[in-house]
């Protein structure tokens, strides 16, 4: 049964109202505005160690099922958010598949995933999630606005109701992190743009007060190619704004495989202050081979699901793991401070 009339039901925004609602937020500095380096004239204690976990394209359609690969990757994100063991879940887009509303939401992703909420920062992947006039309650659904689950994602808890289109912030620690809607540029190429304005800004902000800096997005840039989906060629210009600022690490998912690149610039070179972009889409959807070899891919496999972790120091250094769920692949290192 298709929920409707609603109150909650999405309003249709046009680009103009999108593109002000961005700039009116970036002035305000409601979308997370970054926490001073340090007090005045003293010295800043040492940043805590940052620890994360990531991944996206988790739920199968229809599925509650504890011991598929979905349900063994929530449940064991969902362990270490109850142990206190991680600091944030990033929720990498495509929560639950196919066409995903309310109540996909909370009779199957909240099942397996529901654990996860207390800690979850997320952003909407196009299309599975999120598609103006199609599907458009993943955003209802994380301020617990959908019948049968007011639970509400941790960003939520934190700064109120936050539409699928718009981009947000968040420090965690010493390090900066801003969401951003790949969606935007297959649905509104001025809110799109308008996007990126708000990138340039807040992470020049974030990088003057001394964070250093991350991005998470759906749709990847740095990527191999799999028979569904290329590179997002369209989100270029989110590529220049991070280059420009020297983000440190990215984040995205969609190509159901997992990627780690090289330090890479926005011409695709390898090098020192590149940016390491991490694609971890092993959530719980059938695995896809790769049909090109980019040379800035470092490591890669679509043989495993499992999900990423993450310790972030103060200093920008970085230490990853690969954790595996359902198979052997696993991948690991470490980035020393800029």
């Amino acid at each position: 049964m298709v929920l409707v009339g609603l109150t909650y039901r999405k309003r249709v925004r046009g680009v103009a109202a999108i593109a002000a609602a961005l700039l009116v937020a970036a002035a305000a500095g409601c979308t997370g505005a970054p926490e001073p380096a340090g007090p005045p004239g003293g010295t800043a204690s040492p940043a805590a160690d940052v620890r994360i976990a990531a991944v996206g394209d988790m739920n199968p359609e229809g599925n509650a099922d504890p011991d598929s690969r979905s349900g063994r990757n929530g449940a064991a994100i969902s362990r270490l958010v109850k142990g206190n063991e991680i600091d944030a879940f990033l929720g990498l887009g495509d929560f639950q598949y196919d066409t995903a509303y309310c109540r996909d939401y909370v009779d199957y992703w909240t099942q397996l995933w529901g654990g996860t909420m207390p800690k979850l920062y997320w952003v909407s992947a196009p299309n599975h999630d999120w598609q103006p006039g199609r599907n458009e309650d993943l955003d209802d659904f994380m301020n617990g606005q959908c019948p049968g689950s007011d639970a509400k994602a941790a960003i939520n808890e934190e700064r109120g109701f936050i539409p699928n289109e718009k981009p947000y912030s968040k420090d965690f620690g010493n390090w900066h992190f801003a969401f951003l809607p790949s969606g935007l540029w297959r649905y509104d190429k001025a809110a799109a743009s308008a996007a990126t304005t708000w990138l340039d800004t807040d992470l020049g902000a974030a990088r003057a007060a001394g964070k250093h800096l991350a991005v998470v997005y759906h749709e990847p840039y740095f990527t191999s190619d799999t028979d569904e989906h290329e590179r997002a060629a369209n989100h270029k210009p989110w590529i220049n704004v991070m280059w420009k600022h020297r983000v440190r690490l990215t984040l995205s998912a969609s190509q159901h495989n997992y990627e780690r690149s090289c330090p890479v610039d926005n011409a695709d070179t390898c090098v020192d202050d590149g940016m390491t972009a991490f694609q971890v889409s092993t959530g719980g959807r059938t695995l896809r081979p790769f049909t090109s070899s980019p040379k800035y891919i470092a490591k890669r496999f679509s043989d495993t699901h499992g999900f990423l972790r993450l310790t972030l120091h103060g200093d920008g250094s970085f230490d990853w793991t690969f954790v595996p769920t359902t198979g052997q692949s696993t991948d690991s290192g470490s980035r020393s401070a800029p």
